[in-house]
């Protein structure tokens, strides 16, 4: 009886559900998200400068979006504004985009014509 006291039947068991595994790693993922930074308005406005130069001369940008685990950094052209929806097409490579939402950009910038 001693094997079922205490946490003993788990310690001493070898197998796990694949349904504990996800929970496990759902609850480690959780504890390493960030919270979503608040821009100053200085940045925003130089975000939306950049998009709006973008999407008006076709010129390439470099966008820094936040995630929930880690940032990303994406390369490409605006080539739709969705006022309503508070969204951007990139165009990043010929017949490939990606949808981004405004409240996600955390900086932009142009990219240099020798990249």
């Amino acid at each position: 009886m001693k094997k079922l006291e205490g946490n003993g039947l788990w310690a001493s068991s070898r197998m796990m559900l694949p349904e504990h595994k996800e929970a496990i790693n759902r609850e480690r993922y959780a504890k390493k998200s960030k919270p979503h930074p608040e821009l100053d308005v200085q940045e925003i406005e130089l975000i939306e400068r950049v998009l709006a130069g973008s999407f008006r001369e076709r010129r390439k940008i470099r966008l820094r979006v936040w995630g929930e685990y880690e940032d990303e950094e994406l390369c490409g052209v605006v080539t739709t504004v969705q006022t309503y929806l508070r969204e951007i097409k990139l165009t990043t490579e010929p017949g490939e985009w990606q949808w981004v939402r405004l409240a996600d950009i955390l900086s932009a910038d142009w990219l240099s014509a020798f990249k």
